[in-house]
């Protein structure tokens, strides 16, 4: 015996119900619902859906699907993770590595500049800006994605909410230039450190930011086949 589509509709509202807000994860948690009433009704063909379905949700525990959301958190951080490593090992490439030495210079010769913290409020100025006018846009993006299909994935919304926490992140670093002391940035061991550091915090904010954001579509294709239908 299987599930009507009605039935299989009444278990996509039935996980709203209990807080899954993200599309893919309703949909394996159906899934999973409907293994478990079909396998029910083998057993005992009479029982109505609602016990069924009652019976496999009970299966979750106490929490209900709470583990399941943070576990499905957990692989989808872990697969963003996957992403960005993927887009930074590129930048050690030729020609990309180049561009990396070029970034290292430009902030090594800003901590050894008399104007350390003139070039940091200008560097600031500069970030806040382009950030500003990159979030509308994504924001824009994301709210049309969402509007054509009326679900959320949750793929799609940490691409959108990693590029701004790099963001935020990248501008903090770069506010605490101004506590940083002469007599600190009188080390040359620490002004390469420094430097590298910072090299390789404006390439992630530059891929979180822009290159991963800008491969949305092609990524949640790739993890949602369901995605483009």
């Amino acid at each position: 015996m299987k599930l009507t589509e009605s039935q299989i509709q009444e278990l996509y509202t039935f996980t709203r119900q209990h807080f899954v807000e993200h599309y893919d994860l309703q949909t394996e948690l159906v899934d999973h619902l409907a293994n478990d009433i079909e396998t029910q009704w083998q057993e005992q063909p009479k029982l109505s859906f609602e016990n069924a379905k009652n019976k496999a949700f009970k299966k979750f525990g106490i929490f209900g699907f709470m583990d399941a959301i943070e576990q499905k958190g957990k692989a989808m951080n872990k697969r963003y993770r996957g992403y960005l490593w993927n887009e930074l090992k590129k930048w050690f490439e030729i020609p990309q590595v180049f561009a990396i030495i070029c970034l290292f210079l430009v902030f090594y010769l800003s901590f050894t500049s008399s104007f350390a913290i003139e070039l940091a409020i200008a560097y600031y100025v500069i970030v806040v800006v382009w950030s500003m006018t990159k979030s509308f846009m994504l924001n824009k993006q994301f709210k049309r994605r969402k509007k054509a299909s009326n679900k959320k994935w949750l793929l799609e919304e940490m691409i959108f909410k990693q590029a701004g926490g790099a963001s935020l992140f990248f501008l903090s670093q770069i506010y605490n230039i101004h506590l940083l002391t002469g007599d600190f940035l009188s080390n040359s061991y620490v002004i390469i450190l420094l430097s590298m550091a910072f090299t390789i915090i404006a390439l992630v904010y530059y891929i979180s930011f822009e290159l991963i954001p800008n491969k949305a579509e092609k990524l949640l294709n790739e993890t949602y086949p369901e995605f483009s239908l």
